[in-house]
């Protein structure tokens, strides 16, 4: 194998995803409630709604990073999932997110955490894992390699850090050729306790306040991942410098040790409109960078740029550590992207990174659970986790059943067909997640049942339907004319309580807590109103 084969042969980029709620809470807002300046350089933080974590956001963006990239999740041959804010401390979030994304059970899975570094090590380290290897991205039988990052970090409520707290998600799909390669990775640790931890225990990150000695830890330890890369910044030339952000001024502080224009940082940087996302926020930014110059995902602070065809990301983790990757664009791809049009990238990206809801502070307490009670006791309609986990291929991926007699659908796939009363049993069919409102109501202030009153509580009455969902061939001209009804609850309806006839497609949500279990399945959210 020649040298140029050797280099194409090493996994690099070929889809991103981003997700950031849509949720928002403006810093005048808090500083309304505070009577203080609040987070730097953040005009806004992005707020998970009441039945958002970091698992959903994952989900979210990783069925982005897919289309993006082109790639079923059938096909994914390694997943890495990445989160310093877990939905349980101890428990393997990545096993869910392959049965929310549909990825075939058997593929290697890697769990990172712990620091806010951790999206560039899981990078890093998959890139390594799957280079030239039968397991690898796209190379022999394995299939491309996913990663997935996401993060809703939390402080003390009159903290800096709680003031800057936003939450997000970002996807990368790596496959061998991909345009967008990694060509190198560089780290550096050097002790500086303090700088940004949390406790055993403790949902609250914090740090010990001293600006100077956080500043110092931060430059030296960014300055020296890049230093560690082995290649001239300046010949690099990157067109984005991706950071982890915890405010709008510390990545800025990094410039003159990496020996950037503030111009770079900027193109890479999306704090100001979604807060400090954690891990998730150098990817975030690579999105945004990558992003069409006149794509909406771009956002305000990217406007009038061409895409990035080359990038330098760098997670940082207090402690203090950092990984740095540069990433540019294949020769024969940065050619191709630059004859086609200046407006276009080289990578695809689907990302949804302005929120479109502003709430006010009361509001963002509310759906942060930092105000509200609990499930009450006794009432609810108990199902018992094996009961739940039965179903779990209906929940998450909307897995209906095909009778082996007349092809009817059934949802979910158990007892007698529908249409011709056949006991031979249902192949599985997967629904695309679209249909068609055929009944709608809402659940006002009282009016839920106990397993729902928390997130009552937290997000107010809330619309519940009746769809009758595509069959797998979904609406148009490929429809096979099947459909299959189904309740479900709706969220972000424009107009409150959808109307029949309404479009609607299938979102993943958090569905209640019961036993300390969190009861993940799927909503619907009018067509309308999906961000894409």
């Amino acid at each position: 194998m020649s040298a140029d084969d050797s280099a194409r042969a090493t996994p690099g980029i070929a889809g991103v995803g981003a997700y950031v709620p849509r949720l928002s809470l403006p810093a005048s807002a808090y500083r309304e409630a505070w009577g203080k300046g609040g987070a730097p350089g953040v005009e806004r933080v992005a707020v998970a709604d009441a039945d958002e974590d970091t698992l959903t956001m994952a989900t979210e963006a990783g069925r982005r990073a897919l289309d993006a990239a082109g790639v079923d999740a059938s096909d994914i041959g390694h997943l890495a999932f990445v989160t310093t804010t877990p939905p349980n401390d101890e428990e393997e979030s990545a096993v869910r997110l392959v049965s929310l994304l549909g990825v075939d059970p058997s593929v290697p899975t890697r769990q990172f955490g712990g620091s806010t570094r951790a999206g560039a090590v899981a990078l890093a380290a998959t890139v390594e894992a799957t280079r030239g290897s039968d397991a690898g991205a796209g190379t022999g039988s394995g299939g491309p390699a996913l990663v997935v990052v996401a993060d809703s970090p939390r402080g003390a409520p009159e903290s800096d850090e709680a003031a800057g707290a936003g939450a997000g998600a970002a996807a990368l799909v790596l496959t061998d050729d991909a345009p967008l390669a990694v060509d190198a990775v560089g780290e550096f640790g050097d002790p500086a306790p303090g700088t940004r931890f949390r406790g055993f225990g403790s949902a609250e990150t914090e740090s010990i306040g001293v600006t100077q000695y956080e500043r110092g830890a931060y430059t030296r330890a960014v300055g020296g991942a890049v230093e560690a890369l082995g290649i001239d910044v300046a010949e690099l030339d990157p067109d984005a410098v991706a950071l982890t952000a915890p405010d709008g001024k510390l990545p800025y502080r990094a410039a003159a040790a990496l020996g950037v224009e503030p111009a770079r940082i900027a193109a890479g940087t999306v704090v100001s409109r979604t807060g400090d996302t954690g891990a998730a926020g150098p990817f975030l930014g690579l999105a945004s960078a990558l992003a069409d110059s006149e794509d909406d995902a771009a956002g305000d602070e990217s406007n009038g740029r061409s895409p990035a065809t080359s990038v330098l990301l760098v997670g940082y983790g207090g402690g203090a550590g950092a990984t740095a990757l540069a990433l540019s664009t294949r020769a024969s791809d940065a050619a191709s992207a630059t004859s086609a049009t200046s407006a276009t990238s080289a990578v695809p990206v689907e990302a949804a990174l302005d929120g479109d809801v502003e709430l006010t502070y009361a509001e963002a307490l509310r759906r942060r659970g930092t105000i509200t009670g609990g499930e009450p006791a006794g009432g609810g309609a108990y199902v018992s986790v094996p009961t739940w986990k039965r179903t779990i291929p209906q929940r998450h991926r909307l897995v209906a059943g095909e009778c082996t007699e007349c092809g009817a659908l059934s949802f979910p796939p158990e007892g007698a067909c529908p249409d011709c009363g056949s006991l031979a049993g249902y192949d599985d069919a997967t629904l695309p997640g679209t249909g068609t409102v055929e009944a709608a109501t809402a659940i006002g202030q009282g009016g839920a049942p106990p397993e729902f009153v928390e997130q009552q509580q937290r997000a107010g009455s809330f619309p519940v339907a009746v769809v009758a969902f595509d069959g797998p061939g979904g609406e148009g001209d490929e429809a096979d004319g099947r459909a299959v009804s189904a309740p479900a609850q709706v969220v972000h309806s424009p107009a409150g309580t959808p109307a029949i006839g309404d479009r609607v497609e299938a979102v993943p949500r958090r569905i209640y807590e019961q036993e300390g279990v969190v009861r993940y399945g799927f909503k619907v959210v009018p067509t309308e109103a999906r961000r894409e």
